[in-house]
């Protein structure tokens, strides 16, 4: 028997209507595998909840989802960790039966397979979270320069930072605009603008948009010109950019002339010495 939870055993009691059997409920309309789906799920869910105990990342996995742009909670991404490790635990079964029927490997070697390939599932799923990750910061920080300067030029038309960033949010899509949109409705909401900026900042972790945090909060609370410390961060964020640029260039040339070294060099060796080899052994 699956034992419920505290809030099932309390929640008859809290009902304002009448209550009714959970019994004579209706069964889920179009449902795949009827009564058997449902036990699948409540098993699943209790399986990924006992882990999300285990686990002591949870906060740092709820993170990782933030940056990543994804709304699902950590116990959704484990469930889905799971899947993986299950659709590779199948894959190792199926391949260490094929190769124990053809006589090439023992039941050590399947196990072996099998636990390696539930393991490649397990981190595969974490990796692409991370890959994500990546590609989601590069874009916002693509995107902050322009939208800095919108910004500047809305604040140096005698607008608010708050207001500034609601036109920015209205007037852009992108990464970084989605972003700006959770920190107008912050501050509709009743938040302070540094502290959702501040929430922003924590929430991405780019070290670039922490200095235009703390640039919009310094120029907040002291009544600097905001309009020149936006412009100083979106020229700041694009000199990133540029030695970011510069580096990958330098390694990328790094790269290009292992082919060279290693390729064409040997060959043209081999062109200039062949002939010359070739004609002293005719000659003898």
């Amino acid at each position: 028997m699956r034992r419920p939870t505290f809030a099932e055993r309390v929640e008859p009691q809290l009902r304002s209507v009448a209550s009714r059997s959970g019994l004579l409920d209706r069964e889920e309309p179009g449902a795949l595998f009827g009564p058997l789906g449902r036990i699948f799920r409540l098993l699943v869910s209790d399986a990924v909840a006992r882990l999300g105990r285990f686990n002591v990342s949870v906060k740092g996995l709820s993170a990782r989802l933030e940056r990543a742009g994804r709304s699902e909670t950590p116990l959704e991404f484990r469930a889905v960790q799971l899947l993986w490790t299950g659709a590779g635990m199948v894959a190792g079964l199926a391949a260490s039966l094929s190769l124990m029927w053809q006589g090439r490997a023992n039941a050590m070697g399947g196990l072996a397979l099998t636990g390696f390939l539930m393991l490649g599932g397990y981190l595969g799923c974490d990796y692409l979270l991370g890959i994500r990750i990546k590609r989601r910061q590069a874009l916002i920080l693509a995107e902050f320069p322009a939208l800095a300067e919108l910004m500047a030029l809305a604040v140096g038309a005698g607008e608010s930072a708050g207001s500034a960033l609601d036109r920015v949010a209205r007037q852009s899509r992108g990464e970084l605009s989605g972003e700006f949109s959770k920190i107008v409705a912050q501050t509709r909401a009743g938040t302070p603008l540094v502290e959702a900026l501040e929430e922003f900042s924590e929430r991405l972790g780019i070290p670039a948009l922490a200095r235009f945090v703390d640039g919009i909060s310094v120029a907040v609370n002291r009544g600097t010109p905001l309009s020149d410390v936006l412009r100083a961060q979106a020229q700041d964020v694009r000199d990133v950019a540029k030695r970011e640029l510069m580096e990958a260039a330098g390694r990328k040339e790094i790269a290009m002339m292992v082919p060279l070294v290693f390729g064409v060099l040997p060959l043209t060796v081999v062109f200039a010495v062949f002939p010359g080899l070739a004609l002293l052994q005719f000659g003898f």
